[in-house]
């Protein structure tokens, strides 16, 4: 078994499923412990014991969209988990909509979790700064480059276009102060964001029915987003930051 995140802490939100999961599975299977950030209790408490248990895994329960939640967050972590050398930001979701039909409180979803994100990626940071080290990995989004009629998504291509631009911004700024900070831009990948505007017993199918948009010939698993994620996270890549990373399947490289 790998050490790789042996004395590493890693606080990821989204942890309770999807990418965020997978990644934080990993860094506990390579020495690591992890906090998982979720707004459903009960996932986060079924997620820490898959994962290994208390001893490893902790799960703090808040909802990015909300400023006070985010500001209780951002205190338990510097109070309880001030050893904290790794963030990932995987919290997310994804409903296709129309320009011409948001309305403010759809546009407003894809801002709030941003203001969250930002929010609680300060406070993650000023530990870090106080420990002298970290690494920062963004989820971000193929979406982010280029759009897919198939998949209108003005909103929430903005949204991860903003937080594109904020690991450029993070890394500039947090160099000085050892920190790293680099994003991920995955294409289409299987995890319960499609639960959100699919039926369960559709999502197969229609997320198959993308496979031959990529040019590897498949949609990519949150274990593939994981891989790339945990490189960025570890001193694999100490020399790497500001980086915004395809893992896409080739999509960004050009169409079949």
């Amino acid at each position: 078994m790998s050490d790789r995140f042996l004395g590493h802490k890693l606080v990821v939100t989204g942890g309770s499923s999807g990418m965020g999961r997978a990644t934080a599975a990993t860094v506990v299977r390579e020495g690591g412990s992890v906090v998982l950030i979720g707004r459903d209790q009960a996932k986060l408490d079924a997620t820490v014991q898959h994962l290994g248990g208390s001893g490893y895994v902790t799960a703090l329960a808040g909802d990015l969209n909300d400023p006070a939640q985010v500001t209780r967050m951002v205190d338990a972590i510097a109070q309880d988990h001030s050893d904290t050398s790794l963030l990932v930001n995987a919290a997310g979701f994804f409903i296709p909509k129309s320009f011409l039909d948001y309305d403010l409180a759809a546009y407003d979803s894809y801002m709030d979790i941003n203001r969250g994100t930002f929010f609680l990626t300060q406070g993650v940071a000023r530990v870090m700064v106080a420990r002298g080290t970290g690494s920062i990995v963004n989820i971000g989004s193929m979406w982010a480059h280029q759009a897919l009629g198939a998949t209108p998504s003005s909103g929430y291509s903005m949204a991860k276009a903003g937080l594109h631009s904020l690991t450029h911004n993070l890394a500039i700024e947090l160099a000085g102060k050892h920190i790293r900070v680099n994003a991920v831009a995955p294409a289409v990948v299987a995890t319960p964001l499609y639960e959100g505007f699919l039926k369960k017993d559709e999502i197969d199918e229609t997320l198959h029915g993308l496979d031959g948009l990529h040019p590897l010939g498949r949609v990519g698993n949150v274990d593939d987003i994981a891989a790339a994620v945990t490189f960025l996270l570890s001193d694999d890549a100490s020399w790497v930051t500001g980086s915004i990373v395809n893992v896409d399947g080739g999509v960004m490289a050009g169409r079949n």
